[in-house]
């Protein structure tokens, strides 16, 4: 090999991750133009981008852009890089491939908090505070028993998130059956099965601060996170404090987890698929992994949310079902895959 070669090859991988964020901007551009202009209405692409622009007329199609699509598509950016940037932080604090807010129960508990303070009627504390709490309750539970006794593995992680997760789903049941009022059934099903159709300008501005602080956060913790992934015992050695830090990271990701769950529900996989097919683009590198996830997740929520207008269109089936069926086939494919490595579950 010439002595060029070498550069050559840092060259091409230096373009890499520019390369990767080009096509997902592009991709989520594209995404999002089609969520505007395509559904039960369709809206020419001119009147979209006039709408946008503020140089259209004003009209029935200008009003499903401005205030119906519009927010919805927005909204979908915000929560799927939001659930992107969890997963890929979860993968790395409990060093699993499997690590997810859905599949650890952190979306469940927020959706039950969320579900008890509404049926409760505790107006003292708002949806999201109950979200929070119940995120981090079901967090430190499925990491408590994944733990408990020996050393944490796939199986035992994968096992003590379904488990919480039916004891989450009971208690949401059990709300269910015990709320005097009728009118919950539509909240707590919206918060179960997720969707994004009743979003509003006024519900974006809190999920995109915290989204966008999180990012923030977690890129400046991105050495941290490439250490703790390497392996707990030479993050300490390198003076990182493994059990304050950890602790520190799963309340944010809690914080971020509960804002988006109050105004999307539960909505799955979307933390598990994206950060595996960003870390197969960039690397584990989290000062590259986590702009790529975040990015990559707007982009994949984004186009669910398109699918799940336009499969059954006239009517809408709700993007947590649509991202489950992609999502669920890929979790056993991954569970498949670990299964292989650890010589079985265990």
């Amino acid at each position: 090999m010439s002595p060029a070669a070498p550069n050559r090859t840092a060259h091409r991988s230096s373009y890499r991750p520019a390369l990767v964020l080009a096509v997902l901007a592009a991709v989520l551009a594209a995404g999002f133009l089609a969520n505007l202009a395509l559904g039960a209405t369709r809206v020419p692409l001119p009147d979209v981008l006039g709408a946008l622009g503020g140089t259209s007329r004003p009209g029935p199609l200008a009003t499903i852009v401005t205030d119906i699509r519009l927010p919805r598509a927005l909204l979908a950016c915000v929560v799927g890089a939001g659930l992107a940037l969890v997963g890929a932080v979860l993968q790395a604090l409990v060093r699993n491939p499997l690590a997810d807010p859905f599949l650890l129960g952190i979306s469940s508990g927020a959706s039950t908090g969320a579900v008890l303070v509404l049926v409760l009627g505790v107006t003292a504390v708002p949806m999201a505070g109950g979200a929070f709490l119940g995120s981090l309750l079901a967090l430190v539970a499925v990491y408590a028993m994944a733990g408990r006794g020996s050393a944490m593995t796939t199986g035992r992680l994968v096992l003590s998130g379904v488990a919480i997760q039916y004891v989450l789903s009971a208690c949401t049941s059990l709300l269910l059956v015990l709320s005097p009022q009728n009118e919950h059934l539509r909240a707590i099903l919206f918060w179960t099965l997720g969707g994004l159709g009743g979003a509003r300008w006024s519900q974006l501005w809190l999920p995109a601060l915290v989204s966008g602080v999180g990012l923030v956060l977690l890129l400046a913790l991105a050495r941290p996170l490439d250490l703790l992934l390497a392996g707990e015992e030479g993050a300490a050695a390198l003076g990182l404090d493994t059990a304050r830090f950890r602790a520190a990271v799963f309340v944010l990701a809690s914080l971020v987890t509960a804002v988006l769950v109050t105004v999307s529900g539960a909505i799955g996989f979307v933390g598990l698929m994206v950060p595996h097919a960003a870390r197969m683009l960039v690397g584990a590198s989290h000062r590259l992994l986590l702009p790529v996830s975040a990015l990559g997740g707007a982009a994949f929520l984004v186009l669910a949310d398109l699918g799940s207008r336009l499969v059954a269109a006239p009517e809408e089936i709700p993007v947590g079902v649509l991202t489950a069926l992609t999502g669920g086939p890929f979790f056993l494919w991954l569970l498949r895959r670990g299964r292989r490595s650890e010589g079985g579950l265990t």
